[in-house]
């Protein structure tokens, strides 16, 4: 496809990124813009390893299209290997972030990660990992409600194979982000859907908090960050503003041992993703949409309510008002749940009995669950 270099929109360490726009003669279905990533044709292994992994894997509405390759002579006299991918207008999500200046939304966060886990279990499933996985790796494309997807396969590899050379740093090899490797990588320099999931856990934390899961000074002694990760059982400290359901989410993610840690497939189905956001629009209010359980993980918040038989046969439940008047209520009633409610037991059960024969056939009323 003939193509015309524009202006450049970023640079990494071996490629340069340029908007590129397609020539006259192209036919009408491709993209008015594009996104070219180049670098020196006798440098270009990482972008042609890139170029053949998106190639390997197809198309996935997740992940960031590529519509060939070229190489091109420029007037310095240099050969340019280009790679012609996807144009997002919103950036990555790490600009976005910043630019805002202030965390994402849990609506938001729920959102993105859904979408990135769809594409990393997508990746996975064809056998690739994808060694990279930050903020700085997901674009946003502002097409009507920012969509996200993953981008940057120059470091991905086959699952269950050998590491191919990484990032050496002193005696070390590192493939991928100090900030986000997972602690197999670590001690094992083991790469596999595993520590996709990790990085990804980090990924949310960041949205969440706005600061690198690690913390920002973490960033300015990477071998001091090596050991926090690799040793111990310490993990990124998990967002007290997120939900219950976001904290158990990410204890899935940070589970140190890679084979107990949760897979894309599986956490796909987590309650924390599995948030039905119609529903919330419909009904205005999370806690009515969140009232009822969707899959069996939703019954972790649920309190069992344990009383004693004396109570029941008594048709009264305990209020913490007795607990306050007679000390030795405590040991008397050990097995009575405590209710605030003073009513009886035969009280409350009877207000939900009705002698009017229920309608089902109506759908009024009904809320769509997963």
């Amino acid at each position: 496809m003939d193509w015309v270099r524009g202006r450049e929109i970023g640079h990494g360490g071996f490629a340069t990124v340029h908007l590129a726009a397609p020539a006259k003669t192209c036919p009408s279905d491709r993209p008015p813009l594009m996104a070219v990533k180049s670098c020196d044709a006798a440098l270009s292994s990482s972008l042609r390893h890139e170029r053949r992994v998106l190639s390997e894997l197809g198309d996935c509405p997740r992940i960031v299209r590529c519509f060939g390759d070229s190489l091109t002579s420029e007037r310095s006299g240099q050969e340019l290997y280009n790679v012609l991918l996807e144009y997002a207008a919103g950036g990555s999500l790490a600009d976005s972030l910043k630019s805002r200046g202030k965390p994402l939304s849990e609506a938001e966060i729920r959102r993105h990660t859904r979408s990135i886990l769809e594409s990393l279990e997508f990746v996975h499933s064809k056998g690739f990992v994808h060694c990279d996985v930050k903020l700085q790796n997901i674009l946003v494309f502002p097409n009507g409600g920012d969509e996200v997807k993953i981008a940057d396969f120059g470091l991905a590899k086959r699952a269950d194979e050998r590491l191919l050379k990484g990032r050496k740093q002193g005696g070390l090899e590192w493939r991928g982000t100090p900030m986000y490797m997972a602690p197999e990588s670590v001690n094992c320099n083991e790469y596999e859907p595993a520590s996709d999931v990790w990085a990804l856990g980090c990924a949310v934390v960041e949205m969440a908090t706005g600061r690198p899961a690690w913390g920002s000074r973490a960033e300015s002694n990477a071998y001091a960050l090596m050991i926090r990760i690799g040793v111990g059982d310490e993990i990124p400290e998990i967002p007290e503003g997120l939900s219950e359901q976001g904290k158990d989410f990410l204890m899935k993610c940070f589970a140190k041992n890679p084979e107990k840690r949760w897979t894309a497939r599986m956490l796909l189905k987590h309650p924390f993703l599995a948030f039905d956001d119609e529903v919330v629009r419909n009904c205005g209010e999370v806690e009515f949409a969140d009232s009822s359980p969707r899959c069996h993980f939703d019954f972790q918040d649920w309190v069992s309510m344990q009383c004693s038989r004396t109570s029941w046969e008594a048709g009264s439940l305990w209020s913490s008002s007795d607990m306050d008047s007679d000390p030795s209520f405590v040991g008397e009633h050990a097995t009575s749940e405590v209710w605030s409610d003073s009513s009886s037991a035969i009280n409350r059960i009877g207000k939900l009995a009705s002698p009017e024969k229920p309608n089902w056939e109506g759908s009024g009323g009904w809320v769509a669950v997963r």
